[in-house]
């Protein structure tokens, strides 16, 4: 079987945007998944057909990708009989509202610790990312530079993101997981480039300081990039290769650069316990982890993390020169607490950086 990005790492595995709706033509799924193997919720769709509906609550960017995919699944024999509700928003504030008592019966989000957030709560499953394969994750991606059509500063390298006169825009990493992805990138890049943490740390503190943005989530901190990259060609933004893509696609005035050394993007996504219907969530979730589904999200630019399907997407999603990963920097609960955490006894390093520059933690 072909190595999947993660083994091939060195790892174990405002306005509405314009066009960002994406049609794709219905593909019919293959036979569902055993809800069993990828450790879902009880309650798996048996002899009888799933119907009734599924709330799906999500991060900002997948908000398009779902418009294709759930109308693919419903053109299954699985999700003929199935209906959605939809939430989308920044990644931290879905999982809070989640907790707060937002209908959920599947999330998927741009981190693991939203996920974690759930777990503490008995939201969602402490087995989670319990399967080998997929490990509780359903799409990959990696950070790029989004920068206005043409490249007009010829912005290639993290070196190039802090010269004199770049405006840089990433969103607010207290609310927003793209943003967490951004920094951890940006701060991993610079160990790869044989740095020291503190020299690290450094370039993070120039990075935000440059940072003339910060908004919710990536979908808010998108609009703002593109208003101002129009009168101002100097502008970068660090997002999702997968948003630039279906940016590009849907005629966005922009073009993307994937550095070399980058973090490979993990999402996670899970069918929650309390939901109220596990027949159709699950079969939802089986579907989003076939073939069929992984397909679909190749085809809207997301990196598949089935190794059958990412075999078959390698020219379209080179492997950059020096991938790297969130458990190579210490892992997503060591990464929370050392530069995220908003304690005032303890605050972490991104914390202390944005409360010398002003901005919300």
């Amino acid at each position: 079987m072909a190595p999947t990005l993660l083994e091939r790492a060195g790892e174990r595995p405002r306005r509405a945007l314009p066009g960002r709706g994406v049609r794709l033509a219905p593909l019919f799924s293959a036979s569902l998944i055993a809800a069993s193997a990828f450790g879902f919720a009880s309650g798996t769709a048996g002899a009888t057909t799933p119907g009734g509906q599924v709330a799906l609550v999500a991060y900002s960017t997948p908000a398009p990708a779902y418009g294709a995919l759930t109308r693919a699944f419903q053109h299954t024999k699985e999700g003929k009989n199935v209906t959605f509700t939809q939430s989308f928003g920044a990644s931290g504030s879905q999982s809070k509202a989640v907790a707060a008592g937002l209908p959920a019966d599947i999330v998927n989000f741009s981190t693991a610790t939203d996920m974690e957030a759930l777990v503490a709560k008995n939201i969602v499953s402490s087995n989670w990312n319990s399967n080998t394969t997929t490990k509780g994750m359903v799409t990959d991606s990696v950070v790029v530079f989004v920068v206005p059509k043409g490249d007009p500063k010829h912005i290639a390298t993290w070196a190039d993101l802090v010269k004199p006169g770049i405006r840089i825009f990433t969103p607010n990493p207290f609310s927003s997981g793209s943003a967490r992805w951004n920094i951890m990138a940006a701060y991993g890049a610079q160990l790869k480039l044989g740095d020291t943490a503190q020299q690290a740390q450094q370039y993070l503190k120039t990075l935000l300081q440059n940072t003339i943005v910060q908004g919710s989530s990536a979908a808010n901190e998108y609009n703002a990039f593109v208003e101002d990259a129009a009168a101002n060609k100097s502008d970068v933004f660090l997002d999702y290769e997968d948003d630039a893509i279906q940016a590009i696609r849907a005629g966005g005035p922009i073009s993307y650069v994937v550095p070399k050394q980058t973090i490979l993007i993990e999402n996670p996504i899970a069918v929650t316990t309390n939901t109220t219907n596990a027949p159709a969530a699950n079969a939802f979730l089986a579907y989003l982890l076939s073939d069929a589904g992984q397909t679909e999200w190749a085809k809207l630019g997301y990196r598949p993390v089935l190794p059958s399907v990412a075999s078959q997407w390698r020219k379209k999603f080179p492997h950059p020169a020096q991938l790297f990963t969130i458990e190579s920097l210490g892992g997503w609960d060591t990464i929370a607490n050392q530069f995220f955490s908003t304690s005032t006894s303890s605050p972490g390093i991104v914390t202390q950086i944005e409360a010398s520059i002003g901005a919300a933690t």
